[in-house]
């Protein structure tokens, strides 16, 4: 089997490295990795990070010329993934990629076709007391629109069949991936097999750039597509 492992980037030249060696280290028996980054106009150094890791064979890179958005970085990645799971990464180093076999764990073996990676079940660096309100409130709506029980909606860590993403028309161009994306993987039957994952919130000053204002279009969003595809 093969892994396509996606990775938006915008503006994070302190950490891409790191994340990169992060990833390559991560040992998956049996599983082929490809990692597909998407430079989302990035005007901080990133783009030749990214054009000198490349060399080593194993990294595709995307340029966006204008800065669009998580969504549009994801959904290009998508678009040009070969493998038969896909997993995102955020090139920040929030999230520790040596989950990657929990991860992929139960589509291997065929029990489920999306795996979820949970906060709010494993061990964590503290999170912002808004952003934990925000993330909680964000997941009860989704949990009782959509008739499921999960802790995490809005983890980075999401794990598919690639024949499931691949077959969704997506269309968030932000934040507002994440409840787009869940609420069509469960319209469509499938429910979500969620594990433990090890995160390291960073602070503003530290790049964080999810804010606030992104929570009214993620709840606007998981209604819209309680009754629209």
């Amino acid at each position: 089997m093969k892994l396509s492992i996606i990775m938006p980037v915008y503006n994070e030249q302190n950490t891409l490295r790191e994340i990169l060696s992060q990833i390559r280290a991560v040992e998956l028996p049996d599983i082929d990795k490809e990692i597909l980054a998407v430079d989302d106009g990035s005007t901080d150094g990133s783009r030749d990070i990214l054009a000198e890791e490349a060399e080593q064979g194993d990294l595709r890179v995307f340029y966006h010329e204008g800065n669009r958005g998580k969504g549009a970085a994801v959904r290009t990645a998508i678009e040009q993934a070969s493998g038969d799971m896909l997993l995102i990464q955020d090139a920040d180093l929030e999230y520790d990629p040596r989950d990657y076999p929990a991860l992929v764990r139960p589509i291997v073996e065929g029990r489920v076709a999306v795996v979820y990676g949970s906060r709010f079940l494993g061990p964590r660096k503290a999170m912002l007391y808004w952003h934990m309100l925000g993330n909680k409130l964000l997941t009860f709506t989704t949990n009782i629109l959509y008739n499921t029980i999960l802790s995490d909606m809005e983890t980075c860590y999401k794990c598919f069949r690639a024949d499931v993403i691949q077959d969704i028309p997506l269309r968030a161009r932000r934040f507002e991936f994440e409840p787009e994306v869940t609420a069509k993987v469960l319209k469509r039957g499938h429910r979500i097999f969620e594990v433990p994952i090890s995160y390291y919130g960073r602070e503003y000053h530290e790049g964080k750039k999810i804010t606030w204002r992104d929570a009214p279009l993620a709840f606007w969003t998981l209604i819209k597509y309680r009754f629209v595809d």
